[in-house]
């Protein structure tokens, strides 16, 4: 379950309760989310909350290239640095209300006052934004998910929030079985995509023909790991020159 909800702690969640009885999230693991990609560069993202777990969300935003907008009073250090070499806009003070959230894209809250969480979340579902409370899943319209990165490859894993150690076995495992090859794979099939989009007039003859590069023989990443990218690069022009001819029959 979520690290937050526990049975006999202090409840965290809207419900308000003395105690947590795990009301919110009895239905979690039953969610199904919606998994999407969102492009960040140039929106401006606020969060609040500047300690340890407020720099993860900040680092995971500016990776992203957003616009990163923090509300706290205080802060870590790094979280300092990052404010003082100008990669952050940095207002020193508390949570004001939902005018701190105009002209912002998304809020995430990684306060320790359960009560400016709930408010914050709130405040973000009224204007119909994305809104994350960290560690507490009834407190988000979406979740973040553990994330591998490799070049332009990006891969999500999402435990519900039933597990998140396992999700972190689960990124190291990832990890290690797609690296730099398929990125490597990716950037390169990347560059036929313009050739294919003017040359294949079907979104069917697209998908044959990239098909054919990627799950044929030879196996491209055995091609890339064997440093053989220029037999790689036959095997494509020799793609595209079966698929032209296809369709002149």
């Amino acid at each position: 379950m979520p690290a937050q909800a526990y049975a006999g702690k202090e409840c965290v969640c809207q419900y308000r309760k003395p105690l947590c009885d795990q009301t919110c999230v009895k239905d979690m693991l039953d969610t199904p989310f919606y998994i999407a990609c969102l492009k960040l560069t140039g929106r401006k993202c606020l969060v609040v909350g500047g300690g340890e777990i407020g720099l993860e969300k900040i680092e995971g935003l500016l990776a992203c290239n957003a616009d990163i907008v923090l509300i706290a009073p205080e802060v870590c250090e790094a979280v300092r640095e990052l404010a003082a070499e100008g990669s952050i806009q940095w207002h020193q003070r508390k949570y004001a209300g939902p005018a701190d959230l105009e002209g912002k894209f998304m809020v995430i809250a990684a306060t320790d006052d359960s009560e400016v969480n709930i408010k914050i979340y709130y405040d973000g579902e009224e204007r119909a934004m994305l809104a994350n409370v960290v560690d507490v899943p009834p407190l988000c319209n979406f979740i973040l998910p553990a994330i591998v990165r490799t070049g332009p490859l990006a891969i999500a894993i999402s435990t519900a929030g039933a597990s998140p150690a396992l999700a972190k076995r689960m990124k190291r495992e990832v990890s290690e079985a797609f690296g730099e090859d398929y990125a490597r794979l990716a950037v390169m099939l990347n560059d036929v995509r313009g050739w294919a989009k003017s040359t294949l007039p079907t979104y069917q003859d697209r998908k044959a023909f990239f098909e054919g590069i990627v799950n044929g023989q030879p196996d491209p990443i055995d091609l890339i790991r064997e440093n053989r990218e220029s037999e790689l690069l036959d095997l494509i022009e020799a793609a595209k020159t079966s698929a032209a001819a296809s369709l002149s029959h």
